[in-house]
């Protein structure tokens, strides 16, 4: 059963090694999103996935011990996700996750085991809803930390250039992840966000099929568009 969640984004200027001069620019953005990992410790959860989006033929498990690097983006820097054999290389976005928790300590520090989850960017909301699900049953007591990002269209010097459609999706994905609202994240539009370059819709889906029936309550903790990219944090508890 899903007792905790926190949504966080996944850029990799999160890391400050890999921000570098720009690293103040995220500082609030970091300081919500370790507020976050307090939640989802304080909920003593015996599980905790790291959901993020990922390419089509990376879907699946990252058992725990499985390892990430961020010189694809210049910094010598790796993170290991939770203690075990590992598997495959961690994608950027479970990258980012593993570095949040190594930060803050995490559901982690409470001696819960880490493992690492990827939905592909395409994934249908029924396909979302289905994972969360089955991530929610794997246990009695599971948490999530949620990478993604809102839309990359917010201005035009934004990844995705200026949308006008943007700024409406983006206050409609705040609403529905700060209410904890299942059948409101259900309802984002995938079409609409992958126009958008909206990678969080996948991620946040599953969140919102691991917590049907959980009875959570939402709370937006930080929003925020530095560089035309949408960033949310919200806990579910």
């Amino acid at each position: 059963m899903l007792v905790a969640a926190a949504v966080c984004p996944c850029p990799p200027l999160l890391v400050p090694e890999v921000a570098s001069g720009a690293a103040p620019e995220l500082d609030a953005a970091r300081a919500h999103c370790a507020d976050a990992l307090g939640v989802l410790a304080a909920a003593r959860p015996d599980r905790l996935y790291v959901v993020g989006p990922v390419p089509q033929d990376a879907q699946g498990a990252f058992p725990a011990g499985s390892t990430g690097s961020f010189a694809g983006f210049g910094v010598d820097l790796s993170v290991r996700l939770g203690e075990g054999p590992g598997g495959r290389p961690l994608p950027a976005p479970l990258a980012v996750g593993a570095w949040l928790l190594s930060r803050t300590g995490g559901a982690d520090a409470s001696g819960a085991a880490v493992e690492g989850f990827g939905i592909a960017e395409r994934a249908t909301p029924e396909e979302c809803a289905e994972a969360g699900r089955s991530l929610a049953a794997s246990a009695g007591r599971v948490a999530l930390l949620v990478l993604g990002d809102g839309s990359a269209c917010r201005t035009v010097k934004a990844p995705g250039y200026l949308d006008e459609r943007a700024a409406g999706f983006d206050a409609e994905a705040a609403c529905v992840l700060g209410s904890a609202d299942v059948p409101g994240v259900l309802a984002l539009d995938a079409g609409l966000a992958y126009e958008l370059k909206a990678a969080g819709r996948a991620p946040w889906q599953v969140l919102a099929g691991a917590a049907e029936g959980a009875g959570l309550a939402g709370r937006l903790l930080h929003e925020d568009a530095p560089y035309g990219v949408e960033y949310l944090v919200a806990v579910w508890s």
